[in-house]
């Protein structure tokens, strides 16, 4: 909530910005068979749910859930061996710890922003894919205010327009980049130690084009960002054959 606070201050964005973001992750969930809410919410009513610290209403946090994933990693070979479908590879990953200024005055720092950008820049370095390339990402939305720093931590948009890339669509079917397809922990919920391998999972569908009604048309490059405070931060991107 102070992170949202402080980019609010930073750069005037409103309460329905934060809003938008639940609002579009139900939109996305109500074609996920895993999601736990899916029943679609207007901005208005994600503004009218109880607030729970300003600018955060109950509608725009995350449910801690049960749950469980599971992803086979091997080697090409061994995939070949045994007949194990090749088409998506992991083309670079990298994680970040808590830096210097993680603890600086600025919560949007104490919850992960220069994490994020420092693990982006280094998969985006070693791979020559920008984030211009990427198609659909899972990000972690444990809150609204954590999507839409994330935007500018990953470089999907500008520092200090995230506002205009939630209100032009750029986050969304039809846009930029797809963000949470499957609704993220908004909607799918956040079972901890399995969320980040739930996006794993979701990634991997929507490059090999198995998402079914919640596939990102010719995806090929898709980014997964995963974070817990305290703290460390791994984003990895994955690339179809």
């Amino acid at each position: 909530a102070a992170a949202g606070r402080e980019y609010r201050e930073k750069y005037g964005a409103g309460p329905e910005v934060f809003a938008a973001i639940s609002s579009k992750a139900r939109k996305h969930a109500a074609n996920n068979p895993f999601a736990i809410f899916k029943e679609p919410v207007s901005v208005e009513e994600v503004l009218a749910s109880p607030m729970i610290a300003d600018p955060l209403t109950r509608l725009q946090c995350c449910p801690p859930t049960c749950g469980a994933a599971a992803a086979v990693l091997c080697s090409p070979a061994f995939a070949r061996r045994h007949k194990l479908d090749t088409r998506v590879s992991i083309a670079a990953q990298a994680m970040t710890t808590d830096r210097e200024d993680s603890f600086a005055d600025s919560p949007m720092r104490v919850i992960g922003y220069g994490m994020s950008r420092e693990a982006s820049k280094k998969v985006y370095d070693s791979t020559g894919i920008g984030p211009e390339d990427i198609d659909v990402v899972e990000l972690h939305d444990c809150f609204t205010a954590n999507e839409l720093v994330s935007y500018e931590a990953l470089g999907l948009t500008a520092e200090g327009t995230a506002e205009k890339f939630i209100s032009d669509g750029d986050n969304t079917y039809g846009g930029k980049v797809v963000t949470n397809p499957s609704g993220g922990l908004l909607s799918k919920g956040h079972p901890l130690g399995a969320t980040g391998l739930a996006q794993c999972a979701e990634l991997v569908w929507q490059l090999r084009g198995e998402a079914g009604p919640r596939q990102v048309e010719g995806a090929r490059h898709a980014l997964q960002h995963n974070l817990g405070l305290g703290g460390a931060c791994v984003v990895t991107l994955y690339s179809a054959a």
